[in-house]
């Protein structure tokens, strides 16, 4: 069964927003800074794919940025518009700071230079020019994405454990109807966006054989193990015979 897109998903559950609730957001919000998301500085949009299944492809809507010049962190929501749903994380690093990661770490990154020069990644209403300086970077990027709400799914609550995912690393995983739906909303095409990054550059060292999962699924499980003692008596766990 091919995905749909986010936007015919059932609406969040839940008694709508009062008025007197947007009336203290909107006190707090001329009170409090917001320095972490006042940092956010670029969209990116592209797919991302579960690492387990990679027939469930969900769209990726990233809003990032920098720590510094080697290190970013993104939000990753549904869509664009203001209701859009927080479904996951992203954190992306260079080519020279991933070959530093232990080997049992790097299945769990994949690598952006496929989407970056197939044209399926792209920033929404950026100039060509502009997004290009980025892209180029990009390209040369690891990222290490968590999601946490199943939307492809149809789910109305983030439901179950975190999924790892994965990128598209080659030409006939994305599925087309959400491909030709992603082109006619943002006005672009990826085949002529593919054919303007023909000449760019992708990672020194090419893609790493342990990146994307290794070429295997990855699924996260979660397994009851006994709690380590804090070392402060107020915060033990109860006993099992007393739950």
């Amino acid at each position: 069964m091919e995905p749909v897109h986010a936007s015919v998903l059932p609406d969040v559950p839940g008694e709508k927003t009062k008025i007197s609730t947007s009336i203290v957001d909107t006190a707090s919000s001329t009170m409090q800074t917001f320095g972490p998301p006042k940092k956010i500085h670029q969209h990116l949009c592209v797919f991302h794919l579960y690492a387990d299944d990679m027939t469930r492809q969900v769209e990726a809507h990233h809003y990032c940025c920098h720590l510094n010049e080697e290190m970013r962190q993104c939000l990753i929501y549904d869509r664009p518009e203001a209701d859009a749903r927080l479904i996951g994380v992203e954190y992306i690093i260079t080519e020279d700071l991933f070959l530093t990661l232990p080997d049992s770490e790097k299945p769990l990154w994949h690598s952006h230079e496929y989407e970056v020069k197939s044209g399926v990644l792209f920033m929404p209403g950026v100039p060509g020019t502009v997004e290009r300086q980025d892209l180029d970077k990009i390209a040369k990027t690891y990222g290490k994405a968590i999601h946490f709400w199943q939307v492809d799914k149809g789910d109305e609550l983030p439901l179950g454990l975190p999924h790892v995912m994965m990128a598209l690393t080659r030409d006939g995983q994305l599925y087309p109807n959400l491909a030709r739906d992603m082109e006619t909303r943002y006005g672009v095409t990826f085949e002529k966006e593919r054919m303007n990054r023909s000449n760019m550059e992708g990672l020194a060292h090419g893609i790493h054989p342990k990146a994307n999962a290794a070429g295997i699924g990855l699924k996260t499980v979660l397994r009851e193990i006994e709690c380590k003692p804090s070392g402060l008596p107020s915060l033990e766990p109860v006993p099992r015979d007393l739950v």
